[in-house]
Order: structure tokens, then C-alpha cells, then sequence
């Protein structure tokens, strides 16, 4: 059975959850207004391989619901023109989650994101962020949580070219993926279908590969 706090956040996300068999199209209000960055996500779906609901603005989803029943083959790449944002981009990859993140060791320190020496992406979160430096104090590797809602949250993680290969990656998911769950959200993470590095990182911090996907609309 899926978690609840799963179910419950796809429903928040998405505006629906769950869908039965195929695509469906769906209303939510929270298309039209700012994600966690202040910036917005005008279509969002997320598909199990047997189901899936595709999030859009109110007033796009007749328009949408024509474009899948004419061209579902070519749906992604008339997703943006179709939400009016022709020259935003498309995102497909993998959702993925985890409920027992791998019990590898804490490596990095809470930071509030305003701290000297952070890169501009872990800035944009608004709460602190999970960061290792060097013992030089130089940034080399980081996490930040994307708090969609009480029920989810998105994992986004980094590391200098430098440093990587060490392990650290995976070690910043594990670590804020455990203060998620202590927090009594889901964590997620999601990754385009050719990032394979992340993946790697996804199954290590435990995140298993279970066949899920997610795309949608984002500005460049």
C-alpha cells in the first residue's frame, strides 16, 4: 500500500491523487501561482506506468485534455506551447522516494543559505541547507529541501567537480532524506531520465528506481 503522506502530497501537488488506469488531466489552482522557488510550474505530472495525472492551470485543461486524446505520442513536446509558455522547456525523468533512507554516515552541517561561499542554487531555499566544506572551509558539496507542501518534500543536491567521486552526494541525501521523515513528510527525489550520476546517487541513499515518472513545464 502506498504511504499516506505520500498519497497525501501527490493530491497537494497535483491536485488529484490517485488516478485510475491512464492519464488524467486535472485542475489545480497551484499551477498558476509561484513553487518554492517563486517561479512557476504551469504543468506537473507524475505517472506510475499505469496511472498518472497531469496538473494545469484551470483554464488550460480542456485545451490539454484535446491534446492528449489527438497526440498523446507527442504530448511532451506540445506541453509548453499548450500552457501558453512556448518557449519554456520540458523536464522527464524519474520520481522517485524513499521511507528508509541507506544508513550511511552524516557528512554535512546545517547552513543558513545566506552564508558566505554557497553556490547561487542553494540560495534560493529559504530554510537552512545541508553543506560540507573543505577543511579550508571552502564549499564543496550541498543539499537543499524543497517544501512543496506538509506531506512531501523534494530532494536537490550538488557537488563541485573536485570533490566529486568521494561519496558525499549521496551521504547529503541520506542525511536531509532522515530529518524529512523526522519532520513527518516523504522525501522525494527526482532526476531527468539521462542523469545517470543521479541515479547512481538515488539508489544509494536509498532511493529505489520503482518505475515512476514525472515531467512537466519549467521555465529555462
Amino acid at each position: 500500500m502506498l504511504d499516506r503522506r505520500l498519497q497525501l502530497h501527490l493530491a497537494s501537488w497535483l491536485g488529484q491523487w490517485p488516478a485510475g488506469p491512464g492519464l488524467h488531466v486535472v485542475a489545480s489552482r497551484r499551477r498558476a501561482q509561484p513553487a518554492w522557488d517563486g517561479r512557476l510550474r504551469p504543468a506537473l505530472a507524475v505517472d506510475t506506468g499505469q496511472s498518472g495525472v497531469l496538473s494545469v492551470a484551470p483554464e488550460r485543461v480542456a485545451a490539454i485534455r484535446s491534446l492528449v486524446r489527438r497526440a498523446p505520442d507527442r504530448l511532451l513536446a506540445a506541453l509548453p506551447e499548450a500552457v501558453g509558455l512556448p518557449d519554456w522547456c520540458v523536464h522527464d525523468g524519474s520520481f522517485r522516494w524513499s521511507l528508509a533512507p541507506a544508513p550511511l554516515p552524516d557528512v554535512g552541517e546545517w547552513t543558513d543559505p545566506t552564508a558566505p561561499g554557497l553556490p547561487p542554487w542553494l540560495r534560493l531555499f529559504d530554510q537552512p541547507v545541508l553543506v560540507v566544506r573543505d577543511p579550508d572551509g571552502a564549499y564543496l558539496a550541498g543539499a537543499g529541501i524543497k517544501r512543496h507542501d506538509a506531506y512531501g518534500h523534494e530532494l536537490a543536491v550538488g557537488t563541485v567537480p573536485a570533490a566529486q567521486g568521494r561519496g558525499l552526494a549521496r551521504r547529503l541525501v541520506a542525511q536531509a532524506a532522515r530529518r524529512v521523515l523526522d519532520e513527518g513528510a516523504v522525501p522525494t527525489y527526482l532526476h531527468e531520465r539521462d542523469n545517470h550520476a543521479s541515479a547512481r546517487v538515488a539508489e544509494a541513499a536509498g532511493f529505489p528506481d520503482r518505475g515512476w515518472r514525472a515531467y512537466g513545464v519549467y521555465p529555462r
